[in-house]
């Protein structure tokens, strides 16, 4: 895709970059959540409302292309069951997981960004997708610009467990799964119906491991009228519209208007936005290497997304 295409394509790379801005402030939303709610509560918390929400939404937008609710086929069951069983839950366990196994959180942050360079592989392999040598190069010097943001300043580099590499990148390749599955659902369904049979399988899978884990004992131990409850509350209020809903379906819009290689190439921006952020709305230091870094990820996303020429082939 080229940024110099049609207003579609436009369309399709703005939608990509909100859904990333959108989920570039989930990670700050579920560390202050998670000081109230334990993990499995704030993930029913977050998803039941999701899948009530993307409901009501398909009904009354039934007609539209982008929200409307279709109903689903038996046939197509499968992409959904793999769809919701990799993201988010597979890869919220995985995550979970790397993060215990290795040392160092910047470690973690680092090896959970490789989606880009994974995305290549897979789509290739399961969608025959072209990969262009704009895309490779591209990949290459936006993931360099990631290593510099996430690596530059840190103040611990050991590893830890050797799992937790393996974890990480298992989780990577969750997630990159769900974005091919996105691809491979028939496009009758709009997005909104992709991400809410996708959310509901997760939240099916979720919902046995809350109730072993955690149950009601967990909500009934929680003092809501405080201070910090109802933050939380707030936090958990944004990841279930803005980054459960809205990121989601605009991700899979841009997805399905691109190609997987393309719209994965994206997530590099999300530790970009969130430095940003930190920075502006909480005073974090960010020496030169880092802003290098950004420079480097925004750089590699133009020119993953410019397309071959005719004599290039």
């Amino acid at each position: 895709m080229s940024f110099s295409g049609n207003k579609a394509q436009y369309l399709a790379v703005t939608a990509l970059i909100v859904s990333m801005i959108i989920w570039s402030v989930s990670g700050i939303a579920i560390k202050q959540a998670l000081l109230v709610f334990p993990p499995f509560t704030m993930i029913v918390l977050r998803f039941v409302p999701s899948v009530l929400l993307m409901f009501l939404i398909g009904l009354i937008c039934r007609k539209s292309p982008l929200f409307g609710l279709q109903r689903l086929h038996w046939r197509d069951l499968p992409f959904f069951l793999i769809a919701g069983f990799c993201q988010p839950f597979l890869y919220y366990l995985l995550e979970t997981f790397a993060y215990d196994a290795l040392n160092s959180p910047t470690i973690a942050e680092t090896l959970l960004s490789t989606s880009p360079l994974l995305s290549p592989i897979f789509a290739a392999a399961l969608l025959r997708e072209r990969v262009t040598k704009y895309n490779i190069i591209g990949i290459l010097i936006s993931t360099l610009g990631v290593f510099a943001l996430t690596l530059i300043g840190a103040k611990d580099y050991s590893i830890g467990s050797y799992w937790g590499i393996l974890l990480a990148f298992a989780a990577v390749s969750a997630a990159v799964i769900d974005s091919i599955m996105m691809r491979k659902v028939p496009m009758r369904y709009s997005s909104l119906s992709f991400i809410f049979y996708a959310q509901l399988v997760s939240l099916l899978f979720f919902l046995p491991i809350w109730g072993w884990k955690e149950g009601t004992t967990a909500l009934m131990a929680i003092e809501w009228s405080t201070i910090e409850t109802q933050t939380a509350l707030g936090c958990i209020a944004y990841l279930t519209i803005f980054a459960s809903v809205i990121a989601f379906i605009l991700f899979c819009y841009g997805l399905r208007k691109t190609s997987v290689t393309q719209a994965n190439a994206f997530n590099n921006i999300r530790p970009a936005f969130t430095a940003l952020w930190m920075f502006l709305f909480f005073g974090e230091h960010l020496p030169l290497g880092k802003w290098v870094g950004m420079i480097l990820i925004i750089f590699g996303i133009f020119v993953c997304q410019k397309k071959e020429k005719i004599a290039d082939y």
